[in-house]
């Protein structure tokens, strides 16, 4: 009897001296639901710069990236939260999004055997664009607490590592989505 109370005890002991760093590392981060949607908003990356190396447009596009920075500023504006803030994270989504773009445009020049072979609906992708955007500032809106406390790191990397996974994103998009957060924490 005396070597199970012996195992039990130190089992317990286990429990309890490993068990808080393991439930905390289960907790899902409240930052979860917002670096989804900037992963999601990322992986239309794909379709649009298949559509410009397909139709032979620029990566860039100035004028949408300002019509997109104003329409969110807008929506932060209606939602209570600093227009200036939503700006700068969409400024980095948008700097994430065209450096995906351009490393599949390198790709597909280097290995055309793996370019798309036509080239997808450009209005599609920016109407999801679009309603992952809404999404965005609404996250944005309903986590501004966390987003401006303490906490905000930890909880930051533990979403992206977790969406990372989730999605099983390749280094290229991974790397982006590390920088489309950049400017979460405050």
């Amino acid at each position: 009897m005396m070597p199970t109370r012996i195992a039990a005890a130190g089992a317990l002991a286990l429990a309890v001296l490993c068990g808080t760093p393991l439930a905390r590392a289960q907790e899902p981060s409240p930052l979860l639901p917002l670096v989804d949607a900037a992963a999601q908003r990322l992986l239309t990356a794909t379709p649009v710069a298949a559509n410009k190396f397909r139709t032979g447009g620029p990566v860039e596009d100035p004028q949408r990236e300002q019509q997109v920075i104003n329409a969110t500023k807008a929506q932060a504006g209606s939602r209570q939260i600093d227009p200036a803030y939503v700006g700068a994270v969409f400024r980095d989504q948008i700097d994430a999004t065209v450096a995906v773009e351009y490393g599949l445009f390198s790709q597909w020049k280097l290995d055309p055997a793996t370019a798309p072979p036509s080239a997808p609906d450009l209005a599609a992708s920016r109407i999801a664009i679009d309603a992952l955007n809404r999404t965005m500032v609404d996250e944005i809106a309903d986590r501004w607490q966390t987003l401006h406390s303490p906490s905000c790191p930890r909880d930051l990397a533990t979403a992206v590592d977790g969406v990372a996974a989730s999605r099983d994103l390749d280094p290229l998009y991974r790397r982006a989505l590390e920088h489309a957060t950049t400017s979460y924490c405050r």
